[in-house]
């Protein structure tokens, strides 16, 4: 009998997830970004890092199917297609696509929840989307979930706006798990929070990614969130990829001066 492949080296060898090639956006006369192509793999943490303005957040709309790409191609593994491109399927079924294999954490919660709705409603709203009609059962996963991003289960039919901002992003992190994703976006996940309150959910993060399993694609300025989250980084400057490597070489060993600058915090980002 064989042994198992150490994780790293069997995520190489699995099959691509995601395969991005020569993503370019225009605006008019302004890039947003340019020739990006990458892949990523089940279980993969990718980073993107760079100042604001260097296109990572476009990169990132682009390959989330919320902004299509000038030229270029998302492909994406979906269960029902296999490796598809993303901006080839119609309308219903990328939704889908989204609706049930993909989740997105925003920097602002109250962009990625509805605020009217209580808490609980706001984490099981995911599985209603997928057909769930169950209350009792619903309800019994939500009650899950709250617990595992460390939440008062009493406080289930609260509404969002009764909660901090570090606790409305649980909610919404909550919300986007639930349903058991395969690829996950975040942007600046823990942006606007209070350093011991990013510090606590930057761990909460770390622990549900690995346990999970999850391919996340996380764009931060922040090196702390880059070096604890990601397995690789992507460096961007003017929308353009100037360094990729693993985290650990890239941040320990960069090779473009602007990537230098970036670890060293020269540059306020």
């Amino acid at each position: 009998m064989n042994a198992p492949l150490p994780n790293n080296l069997a995520k190489m060898q699995a099959a691509p997830l995601l395969r991005v090639d020569n993503v370019t956006k225009w605006y008019g006369q302004i890039l947003g970004c340019r020739d990006v192509s990458f892949e990523m793999r089940p279980g993969e943490v990718l980073g993107i890092v760079g100042e604001s303005g260097s296109g990572k957040t476009t990169l990132l709309n682009c390959i989330s199917g919320r902004l299509a790409p000038t030229s270029g191609s998302v492909e994406f593994g979906t269960a029902r297609f296999g490796l598809t491109d993303v901006y080839a399927l119609n309308e219903p079924d990328r939704r889908r696509m989204q609706r049930e294999e993909w989740g997105f954490v925003h920097q602002n919660p109250r962009d990625g929840l509805r605020m009217r709705a209580s808490g609980g409603a706001n984490v099981a709203e995911p599985l209603m989307n997928l057909g769930g009609r169950h209350y009792g059962k619903m309800r019994q996963a939500t009650v899950e979930w709250l617990e595992r991003v460390e939440l008062d289960t009493r406080r289930i039919d609260d509404k969002p706006r009764r909660f901090s901002g570090g606790m409305q992003q649980r909610i919404q992190v909550a919300r986007n798990l639930i349903h058991g994703p395969r690829l996950v976006f975040m942007d600046e996940p823990t942006g606007g929070l209070d350093v011991s309150v990013q510090a606590r959910l930057l761990d909460l993060l770390r622990e549900l990614v690995r346990d999970l399993e999850l391919a996340v694609i996380v764009v931060t300025h922040d090196m702390a969130v880059a070096r604890l989250m990601a397995d690789r980084l992507m460096v961007m400057k003017g929308g353009e990829v100037v360094e990729t490597g693993l985290t650990d070489q890239v941040l320990d060993d960069p090779q473009h001066p602007y990537s230098q600058l970036l670890v060293s915090s020269v540059l306020q980002i």
